[in-house]
């Protein structure tokens, strides 16, 4: 539930949780570790109001905030932290001296987790269509673009536009010719179009 945003462009990439903040220390460890952070460039945030841990949780989950560092009493004993990574939820225990590194890396891996699920959902929801009838079924039937190529006229962008309700969303600069026809009127094709329903 709630965002997912990737790590490039989430205003906040990393927010600490101190775990039971009234102990002597915890507060000032949470302090250090956002300094320590922020001196290297991460969007940082401790949230140190009188919210209990699992509010503050379900609440930076909801916000999209890739990681959560999570630090209490224990924790500091141990020279240790937990990271917990937004996407899939995965803890790691890591020492307080390493931060920086194990931020980064796990930042680096949830970017690269969400590129990879976006790839393979846009991978499953693009079709090819060689025909105005099996552009007009694919468009009826599911959801995602289509790819088909066109010859450029307008009147065939306003007819599949008005049978199929489809408009062209992408022109890609390179792409492979899956038909040497227009889609729409068979005659011949100049660009591979994605086309796709407007929300």
């Amino acid at each position: 539930l709630g965002t997912r945003s990737s790590p490039s462009v989430a205003p906040i990439q990393v927010v600490i949780i101190p775990v039971q903040q009234h102990k002597e220390g915890v507060l000032d460890a949470a302090y250090a570790l956002r300094d320590t952070l922020k001196a290297a460039g991460i969007r940082v945030k401790v949230d140190d109001s009188d919210q209990s841990p699992g509010w503050k949780f379900s609440e930076y989950e909801m916000k999209g905030v890739p990681l959560r560092v999570e630090i209490g009493p224990r924790d500091i004993a141990e020279g240790k932290c937990v990271i917990v990574r937004r996407d899939n939820r995965e803890k790691s225990f890591i020492q307080v001296a390493n931060i920086v590194e194990a931020v980064n890396s796990g930042l680096s891996a949830l970017r690269d987790a969400i590129y990879e699920k976006a790839l393979k959902n846009r991978e499953n929801r693009t079709f090819s269509a060689t025909s105005l009838e099996e552009l007009c079924e694919i468009a009826g039937s599911k959801s995602g673009y289509i790819k088909a190529m066109w010859c450029g006229d307008i009147e065939c962008e306003l007819k599949l536009k008005e049978c199929a309700d489809v408009s062209s969303h992408c022109i890609p600069f390179e792409g492979e010719a899956i038909s040497d026809k227009c889609v729409c009127c068979g005659r011949e094709a100049k660009k591979l179009v994605y086309w796709g329903k407007a929300y």
